[in-house]
């Protein structure tokens, strides 16, 4: 509880105008419209303790909890969730996560949809993520690249999208 009063006043939560912010900052700095942040995990090595060590176990052999951050266009901290266990899966320590369950529920004062820049469609805004992260109507990630051979489209799209 104490935790999270401090994150709350180190980072604070962004406000409706400050995502709006965050949005032209993607577009203008990246290219990428529609996008409120990035999202990605670190593993933070650790030592476990006694006897309980196989739930913090990663794929790099070493005992680890997990630094999920969403960041601006900026490479700012929005949003940060660390404590997950090293063998958890990246989409699942999302999924689990505050972030991502606010994401899915719309508590986040984000604005549900927006017009692209340019045209009449209306869009959701996302967050971006890489291959480990699921595909949601509020998260986009790259094309896998078993499926990008020859497709013009697919290779801009990840490239914009990595770039973001």
């Amino acid at each position: 509880m104490i935790v999270n009063m401090l994150m709350k006043e180190v980072i604070p939560e962004p406000s409706e105008e400050q995502w709006k912010a965050i949005d032209v900052d993607f577009w203008k700095i990246w290219n990428f419209p529609n996008c409120i942040g990035a999202v990605d995990e670190k593993h933070v090595n650790i030592e476990a303790p006694a006897n309980i060590d196989s739930v913090y176990f990663n794929c790099k052999i070493a005992s680890s909890v997990i630094l999920l951050a969403l960041v601006d266009g900026n490479y700012n901290f929005i949003m940060i969730d660390v404590g997950s266990f090293g063998g958890s899966s990246d989409s699942g320590i999302f999924s689990h996560s505050a972030l991502g369950k606010r994401m899915a529920n719309g508590s986040l004062n984000i604005q549900p949809d927006s017009r692209l820049t340019g045209t009449n469609i209306e869009m959701p805004f996302v967050v971006v993520g890489d291959e480990a992260f699921p595909l949601k109507t509020y998260l986009m990630r790259t094309y896998p690249g078993h499926r990008l051979s020859g497709n013009d489209f697919m290779t801009y799209f990840n490239n914009r999208l990595s770039c973001a």
